[in-house]
């Protein structure tokens, strides 16, 4: 039973940490993307598993796009992911399913609580000309959304009838994956 469990929370903490780190990754995407499509130029990304992701950019002609692009990708981005590997893998698409539920959510309420405590983005898309109520619009359905995402997982994840049992192939696949990217990022220059 113990050793059971022990595959249960390394699959568990695993695709939290990968989460983690890939919602960082694509959102700081969506402000790189925007920058650049917006003339703006990129200054600094910092990508660190230790740190909370930023984009710096200068010149910003259009901070409020630029700001939008986080969340916006952040959270389409892994839905296309998901959508695609539905088909593509499907006896892996829940891994994927959790990714894009956990995007949704954290971008949504990123936003959402952002608006009311002028925090990070949501304070830039004010600062720039952002009514409160398009945060809260954009935040709101794309966290219930995450939520809708989730729904169902549980057995994947070893809870309920399957009494921590899941698949160790994948566990061991997504412990490695997220120490690869940890160590990546632990590594990697800002640019």
């Amino acid at each position: 039973m113990l050793r059971t469990r022990a595959w249960q929370v390394l699959l568990i903490v695993s695709i939290l940490g990968l989460s983690w780190l890939g919602m960082m990754a694509v959102h700081e995407l969506g402000h790189v993307l925007n920058a650049w499509l917006s003339g703006g130029g990129v200054v600094r990304v910092v990508l660190h598993p230790l740190a909370i992701s930023r984009t710096d950019v200068a010149p910003n002609p259009h901070p409020q796009f630029v700001a939008w692009g986080g969340a916006a990708l952040g959270t389409l981005v892994p839905l296309a992911i998901f959508a695609i590997g539905r088909f593509a893998i499907p006896r892996c698409s829940y891994l994927l399913a959790f990714f894009a539920g956990f995007c949704c959510l954290a971008n949504g309420l990123y936003l959402a609580v952002g608006s009311f405590a002028g925090i990070g983005d949501a304070g830039d898309l004010i600062r720039h000309g952002a009514p409160r109520w398009e945060l809260i619009l954009f935040g709101v359905p794309f966290s219930l959304l995450g939520f809708w995402l989730w729904n169902g997982l549980g057995q994947h994840f070893g809870f309920g009838t399957a009494a921590g049992k899941v698949n160790r192939t994948e566990a061991m696949g997504l412990a490695i994956a997220f120490l690869v990217v940890f160590v990546i990022e632990l590594f990697l220059p800002a640019k």
